[in-house]
């Protein structure tokens, strides 16, 4: 008998939807899982079982079943605030703290009728490309348990992957949704700049997080952006129409769902942190790339090489506001010395820079943006692997000073955060595996507001490959 996790989260929407499923028995179905496989996995930092259940309830009874997420379980990011829930933020210094408050994001994942089950687990303050923080056990990969999940959604990724939630919502700052979706089989989708107005990234130093969804599927990544934006009235069933693309009502599940068109590509393997760091592309990930760049072609996709053109300042600017960030983190003298050695370089670093030298980095980043965005300008999305290497293993950034702990992150990630300052969209696609059996995404960048072409062409790769159908071990147990 099919397990209810087996189904796609459209699926088990389409389930609720015929009360075929109630949101009560997905939820309880889901916590059992966690209850089983967590401990090996660590995805979860906090499990709010009773809360569930009892949210659960609240929307079986008082919510009409037209919300966009109409009884499908999700978890918080650990950076979130939900009321009455610890939030540690990955860090010792907040390992106590409980907020009364709930962050705009929960909240509205809630009002589309979502249930979470607690909070997922992440780097200190979402501050590096993997979760291994030491406020909890590291967030491991469900693929081979002794490499990580990625980060800074780690554990978020870790939860889909292993079949402990059916999606999960995540937030990107420098690729911090598409590196642990690469490294665990995932779509992973960072929306444009402003698409996610709950975290829009509008409002944060070089605006550069903004929230996105983690699925198995393109629709389900699809879906949950659509119940991320916040979007009222139609139900799920109005998408499977077979509309053209221009009559769209600007819903992303009908893009995901039809999968049409036929697009101009531009392939580009360069980084600009490529003046600065050695970057070596591996060989497991560039095979996948060329396997993904033929099948593109076959398609009926236009497909040719663009070069990036050179921003040797590109490095230090990032890193200057990087660092920058970290200072805004309101901490005490005493909570400062609990954070951990890369967030406190950061930190102070950050405190050195004069005013004068992080506008410098700002308005380098600026021109970056415009300079980016009009290269890109010819296509109608930009071909990248989505990091270099595969999963990296649990570990891999201990015994290094921090200097040296950041130029591992960048050769790990090297095509990930200028996306983040161009503010563009992108998505990470799991388009193939290793010669050990490891997930390798490549990277679609779109143009502004360009998220509905992503999701067609990788509506039309998943058709071909069919990776909703790969999974680690342990998916069909049964608990």
């Amino acid at each position: 008998m099919t397990q209810p996790h087996e189904f796609s989260a459209l699926e088990q929407y389409r389930l609720l939807q015929r009360r075929e499923l109630g949101a009560v028995e997905l939820t309880k179905h889901y916590l059992d899982r966690i209850a089983a496989q967590d401990q090996g996995l660590g995805a979860f930092y906090a499990v709010t079982a009773d809360r569930a259940v009892e949210r659960a309830r609240f929307v079986e009874e008082r919510l009409p079943r037209s919300t966009r997420l109409w009884g499908l379980p999700f978890a918080d990011k650990d950076l979130w605030n939900r009321a009455g829930v610890r939030t540690s933020y990955g860090s010792r210094a907040f390992d106590a703290f409980v907020p009364d408050t709930s962050d705009e994001l929960p909240r509205t994942l809630d009002d589309a009728g979502g249930i979470s089950l607690g909070k997922t687990a992440t780097p200190e303050f979402g501050m590096t490309s993997y979760t291994e923080s030491l406020v909890a056990p590291p967030a491991r990969n469900p693929w081979d348990t002794s490499r990580g999940a990625g980060g800074s959604s780690g554990g978020a990724a870790a939860a889909v992957a292993a079949g402990l939630l059916p999606f999960a919502p995540g937030s990107d700052g420098g690729g911090s949704i598409r590196i642990p979706a690469s490294a665990c089989g995932l779509v992973g989708l960072k929306p444009s700049r402003g698409r996610v107005p709950a975290l829009s990234g509008i409002d944060a130093l070089g605006g550069l997080p903004v929230g996105g969804p983690l699925a198995r599927s393109v629709a389900d990544a699809a879906l949950l952006l659509d119940g991320m934006i916040g979007r009222k009235g139609s139900r799920v069933d109005d998408h499977f129409s077979l509309r053209a693309p221009e009559q769209n009502d600007g819903d992303f599940l009908g893009y995901a769902i039809r999968g049409e068109g036929r697009f101009q590509l531009g392939v580009c393997l360069d980084s600009p942190f490529s003046h600065e760091y050695d970057i070596a592309i591996d060989p497991d990930v560039r095979t996948v790339l060329d396997d993904t760049l033929r099948m593109l072609g076959d398609l009926g996709h236009g497909v040719e090489g663009v070069e990036l053109e050179p921003s040797p300042g590109y490095p230090d600017a990032f890193r200057s506001v990087w660092q920058a960030g970290a200072t805004g983190i309101p901490l005490t003298t005493g909570q400062e010395e609990l954070l951990e050695p890369v967030t406190l370089w950061l930190r102070r670093e950050g405190r050195a820079l004069s005013g004068a030298a992080l506008a410098a980095a700002l308005g380098q980043l600026a021109a970056f943006e415009r300079s980016v965005i009009r290269q890109f300008a010819g296509y109608d999305a930009i071909v990248t692997p989505t990091v270099a290497m595969t999963a990296r293993p649990l570990g891999w950034y201990d015994g290094v000073d921090a200097v040296d702990n950041f130029a591992k992150q960048v050769a790990y990630t090297p095509f990930t955060s200028y996306v983040n300052v161009a503010g563009l969209p992108a998505i990470s696609l799991p388009v193939g595996m290793s010669a050990d059996g490891l997930p390798i995404g490549v990277q679609l960048i779109g143009r502004p507001g360009g998220e509905g072409t992503l999701l067609a062409i990788g509506r039309q790769l998943e058709r071909r490959v069919r990776w909703e159908e790969r999974h680690p071990a342990g998916w069909n147990t049964a608990f």
